[in-house]
């Protein structure tokens, strides 16, 4: 039986997985790749003059985070037959708005991706908890395993942290230089998630689930 486009549920033992320093690769380069190509954007146009044609820095920016984030899902796909969901989600934000961006020549749209993406993953999780469901569990389960009460209790903090980050991002793109913006979204943003993730260990760890040992 062929594996589902998507990737499978919390715990199923046929979900395949990947190494977890590559899925941060994986997560990591489109992000990498926007603020290298902002930051060195007049320099590669002048090297590459056809570049010009996609406008400044930050479109140039723009179009390769695009090609960088289909790449990265692509190898998401040969590596697993399957395509993770919020990667995914993610990335068609980001083919939406660039796209946008590129056409219209306004980079409102690229600096209100991050807020759609966090509100919508937010809106995701805390609508799945009023299901009685958590959803949480497709991001993390293979990194950890925990009791219901404990993805219940996990899902509702990293869906108010996701409103969070979309409001940030909205201070931050409305106040301040887009070059400001650019280094928040990649050198800010990823500390504070960590730091974030990082003081969720003791609920974690409260709600762990041993491994049954092998008979």
């Amino acid at each position: 039986m062929n594996d589902p486009i998507l990737e499978r549920g919390p715990n199923d033992p046929k979900k395949n997985e990947i190494n977890p320093l590559l899925k941060l690769a994986l997560e990591l380069g489109p992000l990498l790749v926007f603020f290298f190509a902002n930051a060195r954007g007049e320099s590669l146009i002048e090297t590459w003059p056809a570049l010009g044609s996609l406008g400044g820095p930050l479109f140039l920016a723009t179009g390769l985070f695009m090609v960088a984030t289909a790449i990265s899902l692509s190898v998401s796909w040969l590596l697993i037959r399957s395509l993770p969901i919020m990667p995914l989600v993610s990335g068609v934000v980001v083919f939406v708005f660039g796209a946008l961006t590129l056409w219209l020549q306004d980079e409102v749209f690229i600096k209100m991706k991050p807020t759609i993406v966090n509100t919508l993953f937010g809106v995701v999780l805390l609508g799945g908890l009023f299901f009685g469901r958590s959803l949480l569990g497709y991001v993390f389960d293979s990194a950890f395993r925990l009791d219901a009460e404990g993805w219940r209790k996990l899902t509702l903090r990293w869906g108010l942290f996701f409103f969070f980050l979309a409001l940030a991002n909205e201070v931050v793109w409305r106040n301040f230089s887009t070059d400001f913006w650019v280094a928040f979204k990649v050198w800010g943003i990823m500390p504070i998630t960590l730091a974030f993730t990082f003081s969720q260990m003791p609920l974690i760890m409260r709600h762990a689930l041993e491994d049954k040992p092998a008979e």
